[in-house]
């Protein structure tokens, strides 16, 4: 082929670059958005005649664009790419071409013998010009078609799968958050302070919060009437759950009914449809566990043992279980997860905040002027200034002829103090803050962040079978079984470790949800009584609280050295950066500011975080059974495939189903059966198929162990200690067998 067969592929790579990066570069963005503007804006605004609906469902999904450079860019897209598609048509049908013109009997040699019947296939027939011409017309207008119209079809799907998604992460958070608009309107705040607060908090309340942001948005920002802009969300959202909820509050506002009568109605109607939900995923998780013992792991279990039976008795059958054991079973599993992760999305989990600040770090976010002067100061002209210490001396900072002061001391001492110097070493201390917060407390960051452990770890563990390498070595060839014991080995270091701090942090966090209830309904209690919130945090943190009592006499201590109590609470939410203390925190400070009576606040937050208590207590102990399971279906395959490994692979004879006809005095019919499949003739490879099975119990348990604690906790990280605990038992039961 020529350089000039090239250009066409050329074209392509140049066409489908901008496409492929305007994702990641806001330049390749703008230029992709220019082109598509210019090309199809028109178009799209006068024939699409799905527009009133798709522009809703562009508004439900919160997609950061118009309607206009969406619908403009996705016939760009589609347009691009069935260009590119009808150029890889044409050589879609070189490619033909080149494998239809191999002789029929190199096909023969080269494929094993079980692919020869593709030989009959080969031979490239004569083709006219014209003919030719026809067919890669054909082929490249049809791939073409599909490339471009696929990519339109995919454009349009992917507004409304993220508008559902949304839909379902707003129900799951509704409870919560109308429990948290509740506890503020008990508190005597203005209703739309309320909604200005929840929009704030979109990081503790989730996509219910971004929901309530779009009435706060147009409230502050278009100045509509609070009655409208609630009109406007529940038009936009994707919810229908929140959409009922929305134009039942307009109603009541709009009425001037009671509306803490109202929302205690919803909260508690919200509560029952929370049980409900629960009920139906569980019952869903229920049927996915049955789904997954039954067809990934006694469906691969039979097919195993059906593959190694006709391998023995008919012919070898070693590279369909190869297929089967590092293909299929692997993809099939992977598949699983992904798909229990958007089942089991909704599941509420025991969230750590990132972006949570400490007051006091606001102030370093102050900007500062290049020289400061005080009162009586000057600048490097010489002016001098006076600082009196609190001892009474006094000390006479003169300006120096550059950037540095003079300090004169009362008893004649003189030093020289570079004012820029100090600034500059404020702004390096600032800018590699984060870095000291990481690394000065290793064992806090590792704790908080499990995931960071791995930065450690996989270094370690793959220095580790580097240098162990050469072990695997045997005359000069690298063995499989040995340098399989170095990768199991640096997996089980990596995922036990890992699985161990994450333990240890979701322990952690565990003891942190259980007691926020009983820490609402005593301060709720002594509220109650009669007492400030002060005094009411003084009290409490005297009783037993579990792990939150060392936070609370923090607490109380940043209070006793002069930080209000405000400031004091949000401390105590940054150093736990929990999402169960952000609402408490969050609902506690502005409950706080709009009256001092808190008891009735403090219950209903009390009340909500004993309901998601007692729905995540329901949940484990439902999935627990699940969980064993799965634990007996890897049993069962690991005791099958050790019995297989251990006792009919090794004991074949060497002859094959021949020799074993004859042993039981088959005669004449053994003989006649002796020539039949590869296996018959030749033995059995009992060292690969041993290692076959060794290889699936490793995968089998990593996958059992990952799957298994996704479905008792939704979490596939969960799953991290039983898939270490799985991978060593396998691994530990071949060591002994084998």
């Amino acid at each position: 082929m020529s350089w000039a067969n090239w250009i066409p592929l050329a074209i392509a790579v140049v066409l489908v670059l901008p496409v492929a990066l305007a994702p990641y570069s806001s330049y390749a963005n703008r230029i992709v958005s220019r082109f598509a503007l210019v090309g199809f804006g028109s178009y799209v605004e006068r024939i699409d005649r799905k527009k009133t609906q798709r522009k809703n469902t562009l508004r439900a999904a919160h997609l950061p664009t118009t309607y206009r450079i969406y619908a403009a860019k996705t016939v760009f897209y589609s347009a691009v790419l069935a260009i590119v598609g009808s150029m890889s048509g044409m050589y879609v049908i070189w490619g033909t071409f080149g494998l239809l013109s191999i002789d029929e009997a190199t096909i023969r040699s080269t494929l094993p013998q079980q692919l020869h019947v593709l030989a009959d296939f080969t031979g490239l027939p004569s083709l006219t010009i014209y003919e030719l011409f026809v067919l890669m017309l054909v082929t490249s207008a049809t791939v073409g078609l599909v490339f471009g119209g696929l990519t339109y079809w995919l454009r349009w799907w992917y507004p409304s799968y993220r508008a559902d998604e949304r839909a379902r992460r707003i129900e799951a958070s509704l409870p919560q958050t109308i429990a948290f608009v509740y506890a503020l309107s008990r508190s005597g705040m203005e209703f739309p302070k309320v909604m200005r607060i929840l929009a704030a908090n979109k990081a503790v309340y989730g996509d219910a919060a971004d929901e309530v942001n779009v009435a706060v948005r147009n409230m502050d920002m278009f100045g509509q009437d609070m009655i409208s802009a609630i009109h406007t969300m529940a038009h936009r959202t994707p919810s229908g759950q929140f959409k009922e909820f929305s134009e039942n509050l307009a109603s009541v506002l709009q009425s001037g009914r009671s509306l803490s009568s109202f929302l205690q109605q919803q909260y508690e109607d919200y509560q029952e449809e929370a049980e409900s939900q629960q009920e139906k995923l569980l019952d869903l998780l229920a049927t996915l566990a049955e789904v997954y013992v039954t067809g990934l792991v006694a469906g691969p279990l039979f097919l195993i043992t059906i593959l190694v039976v006709i391998g023995i008795a008919v012919s070898d059958t070693l590279q369909p279980l190869q297929v089967l054991v590092y293909v299929i079973v692997p993809s099939a599993n992977l598949l699983f997860i992904i798909y229990l992760l958007s089942a089991t999305d909704t599941i509420s989990q025991i969230q750590r905040i990132d972006d949570v600040q400490a007051p006091i770090e606001k102030m370093t976010e102050v900007r500062r002027a290049e020289s400061t002067r005080t009162d009586g100061g000057t600048g490097a002209n010489g002016d001098t200034d006076t600082v009196t210490g609190a001892n009474g001396d006094t000390d006479t900072v003169t300006g120096g002829p550059s950037d540095t002061d003079t300090v004169t001391g009362a008893n004649g001492d003189t030093g020289v103090v570079d004012a820029s110097a100090g600034m500059e070493r404020l702004r390096e201390y600032r800018r590699l803050r984060w870095l000291r917060a990481r690394l000065g407390s290793p064992g806090r960051t590792v704790i908080e962040r499990p995931v960071t452990l791995f930065w450690v770890t996989v270094p370690i563990a793959l220095l580790v079978t580097a240098l162990r390498f050469p072990e695997t070595l045997v005359d000069g060839q690298v063995s499989i079984r040995a340098f399989d014991d170095l990768l199991v080995q640096g997996t089980l270091f990596v995922v036990g470790t890992f699985a161990i701090v994450y333990e240890v942090h979701r322990r952690r966090l565990e003891a942190i949800e259980s007691a926020v209830p009983d820490l609402m309904d005593r301060l709720a209690s002594v509220n109650e009584a009669g007492m400030t919130v002060v005094q009411s945090i003084e009290r409490v943190r005297r009783s037993e609280l579990g792990a939150l009592d060392p936070e609370l006499d923090r607490v109380w201590r940043d209070i006793e050295w002069g930080a209000d109590v405000e400031t004091a609470l949000k401390r105590f939410e940054s150093r736990l950066r929990t999402q169960i203390i952000s609402r408490v925190v969050t609902l506690t400070t502005k409950a706080m500011n709009a009256s001092g009576d808190l008891s009735t606040v403090l219950r209903i937050a009390g009340s909500q975080a004993k309901a998601d208590r007692r729905l995540k207590q329901r949940r484990q102990q439902e999935m627990l059974t699940y969980m064993v399971v799965v634990y007996v279906s890897f049993f069962v395959f690991l005791f099958i495939i050790g019995v297989l490994s251990t006792v009919l692979i090794p004991n074949l004879p060497d002859g094959g189903t021949s020799t074993a006809l004859n042993q039981t005095g088959g005669g004449a019919t053994g003989a006649g059966v002796g020539g039949i499949g590869g296996v018959g003739g030749g033995g059995v490879n009992t060292e690969a198929y041993t290692l076959l099975f060794f290889h699936s119990t490793l995968l089998q348990g990593v996958l059992s162990g990952l799957i298994a604690g996704q479905l008792a906790t939704g979490d596939v990280r969960g799953g991290a200690k039983h898939a270490a605990v799985l991978l060593a038992i396998a691994y530990g039961v071949f060591l002994l067998l084998l």
